[in-house]
């Protein structure tokens, strides 16, 4: 409790302020619109090869719009030097990245309630007897790749070419997790059974369990020297 009351304020301050602001929500969301449309026009042929096609848009659209939301959310804490001012505070470092990641989740979940019924419409699939799989599989992909990309935008909160370093260091640890993710997704739209999207969700979810618990052990060392 010491470590997720004070996490759960730094989310409420971040989600606050995106609420009064929308800044992050409204580029993030207008670039997912851009990113399936122009995914839907350049590779979409017909039905039959949709199911192929829309989950490389779906992952590539979330990699992206996550990336953007995250790099983002610490630049506003580089702005004045914010960050000093939650370092300074009497909580854990741990509740600071517990929080970060948090609110970035929340927002990421409010991008993907646009991107993913866009997909859907944009590649005519049916979601019939796909959502709720689609949703656990977008919920385990998207909790990992925040984790590890809250993290280390923390770590280059004060370089110059941080959003290089961000991307450089983020996408090679993720990638076997958006593979699988991908993969999984392109079985689901494909029919697969849901013992079989079962099987990759637990594979995410291992993913997501590295993931979360390497960044709560490091964080708290890597946030001291911010």
């Amino acid at each position: 409790m010491k470590t997720l009351g004070p996490a759960w304020l730094v989310a409420l301050k971040d989600l606050k302020l995106e609420l009064r602001t929308k800044e992050i929500l409204t580029s993030t969301g207008l670039f997912a619109v851009l990113v399936v449309t122009l995914g839907s026009l350049a590779f979409y042929t017909d039905p039959v090869s949709a199911p192929n096609i829309a989950p490389g848009v779906l992952w590539i659209s979330i990699l992206f719009c996550g990336i953007l939301l995250i790099g983002r959310s610490w630049s506003l804490e580089r702005e004045n030097d914010a960050i000093f001012g939650m370092l300074l505070a009497p909580i854990p470092r741990a509740s600071i990245y517990i929080g970060k990641s948090l609110s970035a989740l929340i927002l990421l979940f409010v991008v993907e309630l646009l991107l993913v019924p866009l997909c859907l419409v944009f590649f005519q699939i049916d979601p019939s007897d796909k959502l709720l799989p689609l949703i656990g599989l977008v919920f385990l992909g998207s909790v990992g790749f925040v984790a590890t990309a809250t993290l280390f935008s923390a770590v280059g909160i004060r370089t110059r070419a941080r959003d290089l370093m961000l991307s450089v260091l983020v996408f090679p640890l993720v990638a076997p997790a958006l593979l699988a993710a991908a993969v999984a997704t392109r079985e689901l739209f494909a029919g697969a059974s849901l013992p079989e999207v079962i099987g990759w969700m637990r594979i995410l979810a291992a993913f997501d369990l590295l993931f979360v618990g390497f960044g709560l052990w490091v964080s708290r060392y890597l946030l001291a020297e911010t």
